[in-house]
């Protein structure tokens, strides 16, 4: 069973520019919660409470300050610096001695999953023997990500990476779960001619040793990527538009960790009262009464 999980909130998130000048991107908001939260957020849902975030080595100091160690979420956050873009399977060498015989998940704090279903969905995913299991998306656009290619009885043929003609509509998002193996694996990697190593090639480890299990994520699912400033503001008026319509909060961690059970009513009831008046703080008051 996964214990551990990674958030990869590294990089120098050029394709948002200038605003990511003098902050970095996975602290930008989206609506009303810094983007890193959205991330945590399906981890903390999955019922993981050991946390790794990697990041560049002069924001760590910015993410302690927001999250601290995790203790006030009932979890244990820790942090690593990323030193530059080496690839996503550099998080799992940097990230050896906190993994260390467990198995361990990988979320991009970029990205933002939401719908109805989707985190028992992913509690009953979490129970990994051995492998790897990714979670397939159809989208409209594919070149621009990783795609799975699948033969004529749905068994996945190959993964390639941003190819110039697609061969399936259904691209890997960026939640990955993984065996222990992945470190060793990772750590035999090549980088490709971007000078990184490549989550693709992992996955194709994994592929090639008929240990890949791809899980498809239904049309019921959204899965926004905020990396650039257009999906940025996208994200940012879907997570609007359900918490006006429905009055709960997406990805909210208070309530997450206490819904999970990792922190009680009564530390939920402290962390309100040291919180100031804000719609967060109006909307974890309306929670415990509810409750």
């Amino acid at each position: 069973m996964l214990k551990k999980g990674i958030v990869l909130a590294g990089g120098d998130g050029t394709r948002l520019y200038p605003l990511t000048k003098t902050v970095s991107k996975h602290l930008l908001p989206v609506y009303d919660k810094p983007m890193i939260y959205y991330s945590l957020s399906v981890l903390m849902m999955s019922g993981i409470s050991e946390i790794l975030i990697l990041t560049r080595p002069e924001d760590i100091h910015l993410y302690e300050k927001l999250l601290g160690d995790g203790y006030a979420l009932g979890i244990n956050i820790q942090y690593l610096a990323q030193p530059s873009a080496g690839g996503l399977p550099e998080a799992f060498i940097i990230g050896e001695e906190f993994i260390g015989d467990d198995h361990v998940a990988l979320i991009l704090g970029d990205n933002i999953f939401y719908g109805s279903g989707l985190f028992d969905f992913l509690k009953k995913n979490i129970e990994l023997e051995n492998g790897a299991t990714v979670f397939a998306y159809k989208v409209r656009e594919p070149n621009r990500f990783g795609v799975i290619e699948f033969d004529k009885d749905n068994k996945v043929v190959s993964i390639e990476e941003k190819p110039t003609f697609p061969k399936s509509s259904y691209v890997v998002t960026g939640l990955y779960f993984y065996d222990n193996n992945v470190v060793s694996y990772s750590k035999s990697l090549s980088p490709s001619v971007r000078g990184e190593l490549e989550i693709t090639d992992l996955n194709n480890i994994y592929l090639s040793k008929n240990n890949l299990h791809v899980k498809f994520l239904g049309r019921g699912n959204a899965w926004l990527d905020a990396g650039t400033c257009d999906s940025l503001l996208e994200a940012s008026e879907f997570v609007r538009t359900l918490e006006h319509r429905q009055g709960l909060k997406i990805a909210c961690l208070e309530e997450i960790a206490y819904l999970n059970n990792f922190i009680s009513k009564e530390k939920l009831i402290q962390i309100t009262e040291t919180l100031y008046d804000s719609n967060h703080k109006k909307y974890l008051l309306n929670l415990i009464n509810e409750n």
